[in-house]
């Protein structure tokens, strides 16, 4: 039975250690830098932030067959158990490998949006969560600051804010092309002039929804919506984000065709440089709070360098009216901020294994079943099929639509 989840965040930052420490507006010149690794995962996300202090914030947990790669990637890179993680949504990309993160390194605490999801998948992570992590909690508002958005700090001045969704001070959005993708957690992370936005798969509806507010989102690095799908990252939350660099999480030959044209259009009229990981592999962003350097584990190109402009959010004019960040605001640029100069401390990333296997093409003649009662999804061919003709099943025309509310069974591999 899974554990009764805690009503609120605040929760998270009253039984935090000490090094989790308060925001400051800026790093002091020594800083130590922060980093951001965008996982190769395939076609899902998985994000892992290290913090100048030390602490590590797992966004994702991408499919079930990135399992071994998430695992084997944390290992190398996280020193005791994670001090949080998030999954922004409860579908099968984003939560498939989460467990064997977790057994591998272990985990504080864990937050999800509390929106429902009918998939057992879902369920059998929250009851896993419940027996193996310490705190489980939804990405609730503080009742006690309803004019303020949540932010955790993370040490020496990086901090992490989430924007959406606030239910219950707000409504679920409700009726979208998705509702689970709708109201992904969505956050910024911020160290000194340099800014991280997060999106999970979140739709034109979450991205409205954002823009009411009057907020400063300007970010040094955008987490493109949906794996670069055709709806998400509309030109007005692009005009708002002003992103010098996306990075789009998705499989090589996926048959959704992310990222899509349109998308990287609209990216490309923003002035953002686009990294892929299907193309690129595992993505490394490191801040020292003035630049972030972003260093793409495939290919020869050369680092790229960019200044920041992001940093804490100002609060609106009436804090009454709107929702403010809970953030100092942030400090001028200093002409630094535009020097192209690798941080000190700067590492490219481990070499990770590049073999994968090739994403499989889209095929209207392959189906794919599962059985009444069980959390794995078989091809129609699967000899376990055959040995249970009696029982009830569910049929999928595609693998995605399948891996969406099972995992791939062990026996035929689908």
């Amino acid at each position: 039975m899974v554990l009764p989840r805690l009503l609120s965040l605040l929760a998270l930052l009253l039984t935090a250690s000490r090094a989790l420490a308060q925001p400051s507006a800026a790093p002091p010149s020594t800083a130590r830098p922060l980093t951001v690794h965008f996982f190769d995962v395939g076609q899902g996300d998985a994000a892992l932030i290290v913090s100048p202090a030390g602490k590590t914030v797992l966004i994702d947990g991408g499919p079930p067959e990135a399992g071994e790669r998430l695992a084997s990637r944390l290992r190398q890179l996280v020193r005791g158990p994670l001090d949080l993680v998030i999954l922004t949504h409860p579908h099968l990309d984003h939560l498939g490998s989460m467990r064997d993160a977790i057994q591998a390194v272990g985990a504080r605490r864990y937050m999800d949006p509390g929106f429902d999801h009918p998939s057992a998948a879902y369920r059998d992570l929250l009851e896993f969560m419940g027996r193996e992590v310490g705190q489980v909690m939804t990405a609730e508002p503080n009742s006690q600051a309803p004019d303020s958005f949540l932010t955790v700090g993370l040490g020496e001045g990086a901090v992490l804010t989430i924007y959406w969704p606030r239910s219950p001070l707000e409504p679920f959005l409700k009726s979208t092309r998705s509702d689970a993708n709708s109201n992904s957690i969505v956050t910024r992370l911020t160290y000194g002039r340099t800014a991280f936005f997060f999106t999970g798969d979140a739709e034109p509806d979450t991205e409205a929804a954002l823009l009411r507010y009057p907020v400063d989102y300007t970010s040094t690095v955008l987490k493109v919506a949906h794996h670069g799908g055709k709806h998400s990252s509309t030109e007005a939350f692009l005009a708002a984000v002003r992103p010098k660099a996306a990075v789009i999480s998705c499989a090589e030959r996926n048959e959704y065709g992310h990222p899509t044209p349109e998308a990287l259009e609209r990216l490309a009229a923003a002035g953002a440089r686009v990294f892929r990981t299907d193309q690129d592999g595992e993505i490394q962003a490191v801040s020292d709070g003035n630049t972030v350097t972003l260093q793409a584990e495939k290919g020869d190109t050369a680092p790229l360098v960019v200044p920041g402009e992001g940093g804490p959010a100002p609060a609106p004019a009436s804090a009454s009216a709107s929702v403010a960040s809970a953030s100092a605001p942030a400090p001028a640029i200093s002409a630094r901020a535009g020097r192209e100069a690798v941080p000190a401390g700067y590492r490219p990333p481990t070499p990770v294994p590049s073999a994968r296997p090739a994403a499989e093409p889209p095929s209207s003649a392959l189906r794919f079943v599962s059985l009444k009662d069980s959390d794995v999804f078989h091809r129609e061919d699967c000899s376990v099929l055959k040995r249970a003709k009696t029982q009830e099943r569910k049929v999928y025309t595609s693998r995605a639509t399948a891996a969406r509310e099972r995992r791939p069974a062990k026996d035929c591999n689908p």
